[in-house]
């Protein structure tokens, strides 16, 4: 089971999913984060994939380069990042970061969301993915 990390900083939700996925605090994926150039703070956090695809990499995990438009849960591989509360400031899109995971015949989100009471998620028709990111080992 993934255990969840609750995101320190508002805009934090990629880092904080990158460190679910690789078992870290998320103290110890901003400080990788950083020596990478990446911060909470850059908008291309939660705008691009290339940081959080970045970030990943270095914890010996792979994200796919290329979105896959969300169509169903049943369609999500066994691991994904999402694009949750998609939407547009000033024309340019953003989202906030969550991992799906399908394991033991279960299957759930780990959101980093500091608001919410419980991190592991199974209310599937209350979020609203747009699209989704493979996540795999390293070979």
């Amino acid at each position: 089971m993934i255990r969840p990390v609750v995101q320190e900083e508002r805009t934090g939700c990629g880092i904080a999913a990158a460190a679910a996925l690789a078992g870290v605090s998320y103290a110890r994926a901003k400080a990788i984060a950083a020596s990478l150039g990446i911060s909470a703070h850059d908008p291309k956090l939660w705008s691009e994939t290339a940081s959080v695809r970045r970030l990943l990499t270095r914890f010996g995990l792979r994200a796919a380069r290329a979105r896959k438009p969300f169509r169903s849960w049943a369609g999500l591989p066994d691991c994904a990042l999402l694009a949750i509360k998609w939407h547009l400031e000033h024309g340019r899109p953003f989202w906030h970061w969550v991992v799906f995971v399908r394991e033991n015949h279960r299957s759930y989100v780990v959101d980093s969301s500091p608001t919410l009471k419980v991190s592991l998620r199974t209310d599937f028709g209350r979020m609203r993915p747009v699209w989704f990111l493979p996540v795999t080992m390293k070979r």
